[in-house]
């Protein structure tokens, strides 16, 4: 069993930046990371555009450079391999966490390749791994997603895309454009006005003059092999359907947090409990960093607001590190 002064879970950028600032304090560190570097990102739509600039990403003293304001998806996954190579952080893929428990003052972690004992755990888990279902019967069925990545197989299909935010909307623009019949079931009585602001005018258009079919105050009933029911304020209506892209969000992996106990707000929000200043959480030597720090309210937490999440909190490990120093004296 390998011993740590500190593990950090989640190789996405706020893990990243963990790690950066663990190294120039010259702490034993180890980032695991369950899928590639990065798997956030990797697992965005190809073609997807940041809503964030360059600049607010960066990390490490390291410049972001893309060619428009706001990068791609392939030049932040280029932009973080090159932090990873420049500081040689010391990174284990596809190393899934499986079990956490407390020991004392520090914690045994085992996963799928390993077990550790670390004075201090970070976790820096994101939340687009888990999405969030709809419940409903057939939503096991082969032509059922909740993650898109291009529009090319969807061409001359009959799809529905299920959500009204900017992912749900950039799915609908994209595949109809390349020739999709596509049709939106948005729960909410508009499409969500926070979509990226030279998009909504978009959807809002296609969707009026009827090239893209929107169902608003409506949800899925059922989804069948070449079908989907619909519940609409007019009464159940059945269409045909070859495949539904159900973009309705992710959560964050709250099976870790309760293996350590970590209190949850009781609103619809179920906020982790920790300290703003130090991002500590109720559980001693446990800190939270990045957007699982919001619990299901994900729209406040980016990356570009919670890099500053990493300095915190190795500040807080060196500063408590050096009291017991202190005491001896």
């Amino acid at each position: 069993m390998k011993k740590l002064e500190l593990l950090i879970i989640g190789a996405g950028p706020i893990g990243l930046a963990c790690g950066i600032e663990a190294q120039k304090k010259n702490l034993d560190y180890l980032i695991v990371e369950k899928g590639v570097l990065t798997n956030s990102i990797f697992n965005y739509p190809v073609n997807m555009t940041f809503f964030s600039t360059s600049e607010k990403l960066e990390m490490g003293d390291i410049p972001f450079m893309s060619i428009s304001n706001k990068p791609t998806r392939p030049e932040a996954l280029e932009y973080y391999r090159r932090i990873v190579k420049h500081y040689q952080l010391k990174i284990s893929l596809y190393e899934e966490v499986l079990l956490l428990e407390k020991k004392g003052t520090g914690f045994s972690v085992k996963t799928s390749k390993g077990e550790y004992q670390a004075e201090k755990l970070v976790m820096a888990t994101g939340f687009y791994d888990l999405p969030n279902t709809m419940n409903v019967p057939g939503e096991e069925l082969p032509k059922v997603t909740h993650y898109y990545k291009e529009p090319w197989p969807y061409i001359g299909q009959k799809i529905v895309v299920v959500g009204g935010g900017n992912s749900a909307v950039d799915v609908a623009l994209e595949t109809w454009r390349k020739g999709a019949e596509v049709t939106m079931v948005v729960m909410k009585p508009q499409i969500d006005q926070t979509v990226k602001y030279w998009v909504l005018p978009d959807i809002e258009n296609r969707i009026k003059e009827g090239s893209i079919k929107g169902y608003y105050n409506t949800t899925i009933r059922e989804i069948r092999e070449k079908e989907v029911v619909l519940n609409t304020p007019e009464g159940e209506i059945t269409i045909e359907n070859d495949y539904v892209l159900a973009m309705t969000g992710y959560k964050p992996n709250f099976a870790l947090l309760d293996q350590l106990g970590v209190e949850l707000s009781l609103d619809e929000k179920r906020q982790p409990c920790y300290d703003d200043s130090s991002q500590e959480s109720n559980v001693p030597g446990l800190y939270l960093a990045g957007v699982v720090c919001g619990g299901l309210n994900t729209r406040e937490f980016f990356i570009e607001n919670t890099i500053v999440h990493a300095r915190a909190i190795i500040d807080d490990i060196v500063k408590k590190k050096a009291i017991p120093s202190k005491v001896e004296k």
